[in-house]
């Protein structure tokens, strides 16, 4: 990389050392709108060609609205508007209403156009209230710089290399997730060879409390509530008082989350005393007897325990009560088996979850390694019209 940047220096010096010219995005790109048809669920046809909507490939269908490169921008329903959905699509694809699909013309290189939406603050150019929308006279008016094509292609071949390692890291994550499923369920399957108890019978039950009135940004605990839960921990809140003090080895249970959501029944464990404050909504289960259960095993036996998840009708908001959690039941296997599996299951968990090792921690590396230079890249002085 350190060896690609004088080049770049190089090029502008000599093609543009004044600046490049900037133009709306409507007199630079080729938007194809038009073609766009939104199908419902129950009426597509099961197919091979991806199905594009606001933030990812929905589904893969017979036919096409598409057939060539093109930059896919929500028009509305992007997941993060600091960080708007920009999609790369080839070959014949079918895009719904909620993506505008747009490709550049007259010497704009496709692949340059999506790293440079990619660096851009949407933000300015959104309307509407809670579902923000990038309506097609907005989008029109935005501001493309167009530096002489070397440059683009130089660009486009640097940010590129990030992209790649990233698509790289990312499927072998998923293939490692999926492997970790597979021996978790596989290492959790019991039959009649080991006790089975009632979770009433192993283990302490206690709720927690609310913090609406105690959330501050400088608090010393951290809030445990089902967002913290169910982003393993990444997003957090502070309290300045341990309203509900949770201890090291307890393990925290999501109670209630929306249909078909990933966050019912979805544990944490706790790490450490005097760190969290447990908020409503959230329990607490405290193993009874560490010689005949521990308790990192009975947390992987509970994370999204199906026995559980069945309460979730994909209809209505699920509200697990204490007596729902404390009848199910939980295998008991010798003190050995139960340390041999949560040996096995903390390693995966360590290489798929862990943001601070392992490959997310890779993956976030070459993500911030890739937004570094982008933001170096495509940051052009415009050239001012004599």
């Amino acid at each position: 990389m350190t060896n690609n940047q004088p080049k770049i220096e190089k090029l502008i010096a000599e093609l543009c050392p004044n600046g490049v010219e900037f133009k709306e995005l409507g007199e630079t790109c080729e938007i194809a709108d038009n073609k766009r048809k939104p199908i419902k669920s129950s009426l597509r046809a099961p197919g091979e060609t991806p199905y594009y909507g606001a933030n990812n490939i929905q589904d893969y269908v017979e036919g096409f609205t598409h057939d060539g490169e093109y930059i896919l921008i929500a028009e509305d329903g992007s997941a993060s508007l600091d960080n708007y959905s920009i999609q790369y699509a080839t070959g014949k694809f079918w895009a719904n209403n909620h993506v505008h699909v747009i490709r550049g013309i007259d010497g704009l290189l496709n692949r340059f156009l999506f790293h440079w939406f990619r660096s851009m603050n949407f933000i300015p150019f959104l309307t509407g209230g809670t579902r923000a929308k990038l309506t097609k006279a907005k989008m029109v008016v935005i501001k493309i710089p167009l530096p002489p094509l070397p440059i683009q292609q130089e660009i486009v071949k640097i940010l590129d290399t990030f992209t790649e390692l990233e698509a790289e890291l990312e499927a072998e994550l998923e293939a490692r997730t999926k492997q970790y499923q597979h021996y978790y369920y596989e290492l959790l399957t019991f039959g009649e060879s080991v006790k089975w108890k009632t979770l009433n019978e192993v283990a302490n039950f206690k709720n927690g409390k609310g913090h609406e009135k105690n959330i501050d940004e400088n608090g010393e605990y951290i809030v445990v509530n089902s967002k913290f839960v169910s982003t393993e921990g990444k997003v957090k809140k502070y309290s300045a008082e341990q309203i509900c003090p949770i201890y090291k080895n307890d393990i925290l249970m999501v109670m209630s989350d929306l249909p078909n959501g990933k966050a019912l029944a979805k544990c944490f464990y706790v790490d450490e005393n005097n760190k969290y404050t447990l908020n409503q909504r959230i329990c607490s289960l405290t193993v009874k007897d560490d010689e005949e259960l521990k308790a990192k095993f009975l947390f992987y036996a509970l994370n999204r325990n199906k026995q559980l998840l069945r309460y979730d009708n994909g209809a209505d908001q699920t509200n697990l009560r204490k007596d729902d959690i404390l009848k199910i039941e939980i295998p008991v296997p010798e003190i050995a088996e139960q340390e041999r599996i949560v040996s096995i299951l903390d390693k995966f968990d360590t290489l798929v979850n862990d943001i601070s090792i392992g490959l997310p921690a890779e993956l976030n590396a070459r993500r911030q390694q890739y937004e570094y230079y982008r933001g170096k890249l495509l940051t052009f002085k415009e050239y001012a019209k004599q």
